[in-house]
């Protein structure tokens, strides 16, 4: 029941007739990051039975900046022309700021990834969503 009340609220959410294609980059990454941190979270919930300090430590193994270029790096090839499009609009697009922990050129390609998943979490391709999800997954280990 939870299940349908919130696919049915995800389903529904109307974006003003706006296309996707046409929400910059960083907000695309801005979801995608939540989206992104979410999915590793539940996953290393359900791998480790461990204190929450040791589940974010795990947890950032996967999210930091780094991590996650390492990761686009790896399957980028694997990805549609329009993934690949989504990906270079986010790396090139022009944020404020830039995380003390991060190189520039990590933090771009992590804003990448992280438009990637949002564009498709709002296009609503959770097929493909998926897919991508896994394969960062793999291309972590």
């Amino acid at each position: 029941m939870v299940e349908k009340l919130f696919m049915n609220i995800i389903e529904n959410i109307d974006f003003h007739g706006k296309d996707i294609r046409e929400y910059s980059p960083l907000v695309l990454a801005y979801l995608g990051d939540a989206v992104y941190e979410v999915f590793i979270r539940t996953l290393v919930v359900s791998k480790n039975d461990v204190s929450v300090c040791k589940l974010h430590k795990h947890s950032t193994s996967y999210v930091k900046a780094k991590a996650q270029s390492d990761i686009i790096h790896r399957i980028i090839e694997r990805l549609t022309q329009e993934e690949q499009d989504i990906v270079r609009r986010g790396r090139n697009a022009k944020s404020a700021t830039i995380p003390k922990n991060a190189d520039v050129t990590e933090y771009k390609y992590a804003t990448g990834l992280e438009s990637l998943l949002g564009y498709l979490y709002l296009k609503k391709d959770y097929q493909r969503l998926a897919a991508i999800l896994e394969m960062c997954v793999d291309s972590a280990i």
